[in-house]
This record gives structure tokens, C-alpha cells and sequence, in this order.
């Protein structure tokens, strides 16, 4: 089963307002970019990514966390984050029962991670490119 799939069941298995949070969550996810790819992990877990990790989103009693993988480097103009704080790499929002998804904030969160994880290749690639090329003996 695709993963697309598992996490369209996962959402119509949860009944409450969480299900409609979480399909608000992840449409909000995949109109930023259209080259988002959607994974099932952790034995249950979606995980949004594009040229790295991106976002994970689960269901918890009372709210939907979606957990930024290195929130913590994210510009947050619009003060989306609000859990997780103190951590040095993850930053997350809590969507909690009558909250509204501010898709336009959302979706410029997301386009932040993919920046930021082209930025973290782009900074790692010249460095081991340039190993390779060394040991080989090319210039």
C-alpha cells in the first residue's frame, strides 16, 4: 500500500475534529510544493519531505502535533510554532480542538524547510564532491 493511502486511512480512522484538522494539515502540506513526497514511518507516522525531511504529523489525545524536523532554523514570521521551543533542532505546533489552520503561514513554513533543506545540501555537497575529487587524484 502506498503511503498516500496509509494516511488516507489514517485520517478517516480518526472521527473526531482531529481527522479534519489533520486532512487540513496535510492538504495546506502538499499545496506548497508540488514535489512534496509523502512517506509512512515509524511504524504509523506521515512524514512530508523534499530534498530532506520536512514535517511528521500525528494524532495525540487532544491535539494534532506536526513536528518540524529542524524548525528551530525556520524563520517563523507568523509565530506558528508553539511547542517545543527549548529544543535545538525540532520546533512544532500543536493544533488543539476550534483552532483555525492559517494555511498561507502554513504553507510559507513548509517552503521554508524545503529552502532550508536545499540549503543544507548545497553546503555538505561541494565539501564531499571535493573529497571524492582529492583522494581520486582529479582537480
Amino acid at each position: 500500500m502506498k503511503a498516500s493511502e496509509q494516511i488516507d486511512q489514517l485520517i478517516a480512522g480518526i472521527t473526531d475534529w482531529r481527522g479534519k484538522t489533520f486532512a487540513g494539515v496535510r492538504k495546506a502540506i502538499l499545496a506548497a510544493d508540488p514535489e512534496i513526497l509523502e512517506e509512512w514511518k515509524w511504524m504509523g507516522s506521515p512524514v512530508w519531505s523534499r530534498d530532506g525531511m520536512i514535517a511528521v504529523a500525528n494524532a495525540h489525545k487532544g491535539k494534532v502535533k506536526l513536528t518540524f524536523a529542524h524548525g528551530a532554523h525556520l524563520p517563523d514570521p507568523d509565530k506558528l510554532f508553539n511547542a517545543g521551543l527549548e529544543g535545538n533542532a525540532r520546533r512544532s505546533i500543536d493544533f488543539l480542538e476550534g483552532d483555525r489552520i492559517d494555511e498561507p503561514a502554513l504553507k510559507n513554513l513548509v517552503r521554508a524547510a524545503i529552502d532550508y533543506n536545499r540549503t543544507k545540501l548545497k553546503k555538505n555537497a561541494p565539501k564531499g564532491a571535493r573529497a571524492k575529487t582529492e583522494k581520486s587524484g582529479n582537480t
